[in-house]
């Protein structure tokens, strides 16, 4: 069932929201050549408890996966789209791009967001994909209004991509969010205008386009976790938690 959120709710994701915000400016300032995204993940979870928080991914389980996530962070380079695992041998190097998600949980409320950094100079593919996914964000969280439907807000990140030659990532989508980390609905990143369900006021949702510049195939690899392009092309992943309202969406996790 998807829960529609009251005032006391909304006042309390807009606070675990915040934290997640702050985490992914402070990873703005400090992602570079030569950072290994295990100090990444330390300095997130500083953060984190000093906010009075926890963190969200930190020995998340999902059933048939027998190790729980180790990370506060998911940490993603390059072709790798979600998942990715910190570690003090993997280390950024210029021209990279790492896509950062946080997940908090304040108060018994969940706030989750990602954003794809630039490493130093990167390629004008890299930064061209990096624009290509933030915009399509942009348009879907813009479609995310009272009325619309969620085949409204897969569309407007589908039409946007696929014209352009990019792939999405059918696999893995976004979902509601609030007292639980991940809640009804799925959100694809893909859809007809006018189906699935109609979003109505309060309902609170984790909008996430995972775009790549090849094939739409994914793999797994051996850990069980990090998620990969098949082809070994870059990947990037945006992601806002937002409240849907009955004028402009309000965002939760202001991470610009």
């Amino acid at each position: 069932m998807i829960s529609i959120k009251n005032d006391n709710d909304i006042s309390h994701l807009r606070m675990a929201g915040r934290i997640v915000a702050d985490v992914l400016m402070l990873m703005k300032e400090i992602v570079g050549p030569g950072i290994d995204t295990l100090k990444l993940d330390k300095r997130a979870e500083d953060l984190i408890t000093a906010s009075g928080a926890c963190p969200a991914f930190k020995g998340y389980r999902i059933p048939g996966i027998p190790r729980p996530f180790p990370g506060t962070l998911c940490v993603s380079i390059n072709d790798e789209i979600v998942h990715g695992i910190p570690s003090s041998v993997r280390i950024l190097q210029e021209g990279d791009i790492v896509s950062i998600d946080v997940g908090v949980r304040f108060e018994g409320y969940y706030g989750d967001a990602a954003y794809t950094f630039p490493v130093g100079k990167v390629s004008p593919e890299r930064a061209k994909l990096l624009e290509v996914t933030h915009d399509c964000l942009d348009r879907a969280v813009n479609a995310a209004r009272e009325g619309a439907t969620l085949g409204d807000i897969g569309f407007a990140v589908e039409s946007f991509v696929v014209p352009r030659g990019y792939g999405i990532v059918r696999n893995y989508a976004g979902h509601g969010i609030g007292k639980n980390l991940h809640e009804p609905p799925q959100i694809p990143n893909y859809g007809v205008p006018g189906t699935g369900i109609t979003l109505k006021s309060g309902m609170v949702l984790a909008i996430e386009p995972m775009i790549m510049t090849g094939s739409e195939a994914v793999r797994t690899l051996k850990d069980k976790w990090t998620v990969v392009t098949a082809d070994g092309s870059d990947a990037a992943h945006f992601e806002k938690t937002i409240v849907v309202t009955g004028g402009d969406p309000e965002v939760v996790t202001p991470w610009e």
